[in-house]
């Protein structure tokens, strides 16, 4: 009796110890020794037979029962009871209740003990991954201390106390090499559910790295005096941030570089050396842009807000430096700034607006028969094709020194006939290509756009839908390791892949292959995820 009593106290005392080393609930490995005990108990008495098993917690103690269903009429004796008899035990009883049936306590076989084994294995394992999975799921965004357990193909597994975590290849600085007992602090970039368990994914590659470097490092930045804006950077080398301040006399640069360049140098050691600008952030995004761009000067900055483009002029010995290395000075202040930054000297400026100048003229001069004073005149005053002047009002081309009523009207005049007589030359070659009148319907095509399409095979609504965005809008890949540019059909109409998208899901819509549901349910989970990923990239910085 004392060695019962013994091997049913060592139960509970095995189940208090695999709770303590794995750091999961006792009562979940109570619950994987009942799974493996009913387990067993089925292979006993049936695989069919509905086993439950209960272990007492405190003292071990374990009962086994089965479980049987109340029928009208006994098909399996196994998982079945009759009403008559079930009401001999419990006259309460109904067709469709279960009664339980006491068990004799069996005795463990090897197969069986191994089996059971197994199971509680398994089950321990799972619990484990669900506890590392909720314990790390709210944690990405913060930096995190480990130890490298090994590197596999060049992937780093460290060891976090309580899980395991991976530093991927691509996430690494370059030329850092790692060995088992070496310390490493990364950035927790996704903690993702996986077949094999929770994978959490460290970065010291990601921008937000930096970041959360210089929170550590600079207390304005934790405290929320100094807000960091933008983070770009070429790992291991060159990074740009942009920081700002809430309080007018803190000088944000100046509190990120600290006493003798002490906090700078305290992130840029732990990045391997790379060197960093900081940035001061403007509202302003022409300014910011100029800022991006230090140490460079520039002279003059041209907007296009709706293209997310701008045009920057600088002196001729300032080009080589605002453009970088191997265009790295101009790529990170594009990836800060978030606008697409042409660099160019004051030479080819002026010689681009000449040329722009040039053209211009010859397609008012040949649209509108006018002679070149007026032509050069039309450019002078910003108008940039002949759409632009059938459809302004009369009294802004009356503004224009030298043009009176009658003038601007006959101007006017011009303009539509000639944009009349290129729709008729516009159409028929649509015809002449066997372009789908359908496609006519399409908001955000012209007949320009539509003929290009034509020409290149879309005729159809359909044939629209089967695009691809970066079929309309073009796209750059590595080709023997330079970059190559492959121009999209309607690239030269300056469209955005929003539109374009946008343009080729409508497509899809009209042509049955989704319905309208299905495309505002799509678009509801693209802004779902857009703010998400927005408070993410928000708690990342606050």
């Amino acid at each position: 009796m004392n060695a019962v009593s013994a091997n049913k106290l060592e139960l509970v005392q095995i189940a208090d110890a695999v709770a303590r080393e794995k750091s999961i609930e006792k009562a979940l490995v109570i619950e994987a020794m009942e799974d493996a005990l009913a387990r067993a108990a089925r292979s006993r008495y049936g695989h069919e037979t509905n086993v439950r098993a209960e272990i007492n917690p405190s003292t071990g103690e374990t009962r086994l029962w089965r479980l049987l269903e109340v029928v009208e009429a006994l098909e399996d004796d196994a998982t079945q009871i009759a009403l008559e008899d079930a009401r001999h035990r419990n006259p309460e009883a109904e067709i469709g209740d279960f009664m339980s049936e006491p068990l004799p306590p069996i005795d463990f076989g090897r197969v069986a003990a191994m089996a059971a084994k197994q199971v509680i294995t398994q089950k321990v394992r799972e619990a484990e991954r669900d506890r590392q999975y909720e314990d790390f799921k709210d944690r990405i965004g913060e930096i995190i201390n480990g130890i490298v357990k090994r590197v596999e193909y060049g992937h780093v597994i460290v060891d976090l106390g309580k899980a395991e975590a991976i530093i991927r290849r691509d996430q690494q600085l370059p030329r850092e090499n790692y060995r088992n007992g070496d310390r490493v602090r990364a950035y927790i970039m996704d903690v993702r559910r996986e077949p094999r368990g929770p994978q959490i994914f460290l970065s010291r590659a990601h921008p937000q790295f930096m970041a959360k470097l210089f929170e550590q490092e600079v207390p304005e930045v934790y405290d929320g005096v100094i807000e960091i804006r933008a983070v770009a950077r070429d790992p291991g080398s060159r990074a740009k941030i942009g920081v700002m301040s809430n309080d007018a006399g803190i000088d944000p640069v100046g509190a990120c570089v600290g006493m003798r360049g002490s906090r700078v140098q305290a992130v840029v050691n732990e990045l391997g050396g790379e060197k960093i600008d900081i940035v001061p952030w403007n509202e302003n995004d022409a300014t910011f842009v100029v800022n991006a761009l230090a140490p460079a000067e520039v002279a003059k900055v041209v907007l296009d807000e709706e293209l997310e483009r701008i045009e920057v002029v600088v002196p001729d010995e300032q080009l080589s430096l605002a453009i970088g290395r191997r265009g790295q000075n101009v790529r990170l202040a594009s990836q800060l700034t978030g606008y697409e930054i042409d660099i160019m000297t004051e030479e080819e400026e002026s010689a681009k607006r000449q040329e722009e100048f040039r053209i211009r003229s010859e397609l008012f001069m040949n649209g509108l028969d006018v002679d070149d004073m007026m032509a050069g005149l039309l450019v002078s005053e910003g108008f940039a094709s002949i759409e632009e002047i059938a459809f302004v009002s009369v009294e802004e081309l009356m503004d224009i020194d030298g043009l009176d009523e009658e003038t601007a009207e006959e101007l006017q005049a011009r303009a539509r006939d000639f944009i009349e007589a290129e729709n008729k030359k516009l159409d028929e070659r649509r015809r002449e290509l066997g372009v789908d009148d359908d496609i006519l319907a399409m908001d955000g095509l012209d007949l320009k756009m539509i003929v290009t399409l034509g020409e290149n095979d879309v005729k159809s609504v359909e044939d629209l839908a089967g695009c691809a965005t970066d079929d309309l809008t073009g796209w750059t890949e590595r080709v023997d390791g330079e970059r190559k540019h492959y121009e999209g059909m309607l690239e030269a109409y300056k469209i955005k892949p929003e539109a374009a998208e946008d343009l080729i899901m409508r497509a899809r819509v009209q042509s049955g292959w989704i319905t309208q549901e299905e495309l505002d349910a799509m678009h509801a989970g693209d802004e779902d995820a857009d703010a998400e990923a927005g408070e993410e990239a928000a708690e990342a910085t606050a």
